[in-house]
Parts: C-alpha cells; structure tokens; sequence
C-alpha cells in the first residue's frame, strides 16, 4: 500500500526545507570598512560584507551608518543576492557627516534577520 501526503504534510515539509536554507545562511557581519573623508563634511565609506546569501530568499540587503547615539545617517541598500561573491564589498559616496562625529557604527542586515550581525566602529579620518 503507497501512502500519498496530504497537502498539510507537503507544506510543513516544504517550510522546513525552507527554514532550514534561511538559518544555515545566518547573520550579515561588517568585516571591514575603508573610510575616507574629505575635511569634516563628506566622507566616502567602502563596506566589507560576509554573508551566506541562499538567493532571493535570504540575502545580504544593505548597510547603514550610525552616530553614537543610535541616529542612522546613511544607508546603502544592496539589491540583489551575492550568492558567488562572498565576501563582497560596496561603497557609499558623499556622505554628509556632522562635524561634531568622530565615529561611527557600520551594520549590515539580511533580508531575514534584519542587522543582528556582526557591526564595526570606525574612527573618522578628518
């Protein structure tokens, strides 16, 4: 006797596979920043990250720039996976920082787990 799942079974099965990508994918960490800064009104920021893209269901979505006090200045979003480009860094051009920053926090987020991933602190070179 062959026993045929039901359509219940075949979607919990189908939500496990798929939860099981998305967690193996984990958490998109800020590995480094290159900084540079042109007098104490625009920088420029180039941006490493690691992040085990699955494809479009779990991807590696942007980065943002973050004062001490937890004020986001910039944020680069990142359209599309890098499913074969891991590490993969981006820039962000003519950033407008207020003179009175000296350091900022660099975070990354993913398209399932939002910025709980490794971030930075970086000085600013001015």
């Amino acid at each position: 006797m062959k026993i045929q799942p039901d359509a219940t079974t075949i979607l919990a099965t189908t939500m496990l596979m798929m939860t099981g990508q998305t967690v193996l994918a984990g958490d998109a960490d800020v590995i480094d920043i290159d900084v540079t800064c042109k007098g104490r009104e625009t920088c420029s920021f180039s941006v490493t990250i690691k992040h085990d893209d699955t494809g479009w269901d779990h991807y590696a979505n942007g980065w943002e720039i973050i004062d001490s006090s937890g004020n986001v200045i910039a944020v680069r979003e990142l359209t599309h996976p890098h499913v074969n480009e891991q590490p993969f860094t981006r820039s962000l051009d003519s950033v407008s920082m207020p003179a009175e920053i000296d350091q900022v926090t660099i975070r990354a987020s993913d398209s399932v787990h939002g910025n709980e991933g490794k971030h930075l602190i970086v000085d600013l070179p001015r």
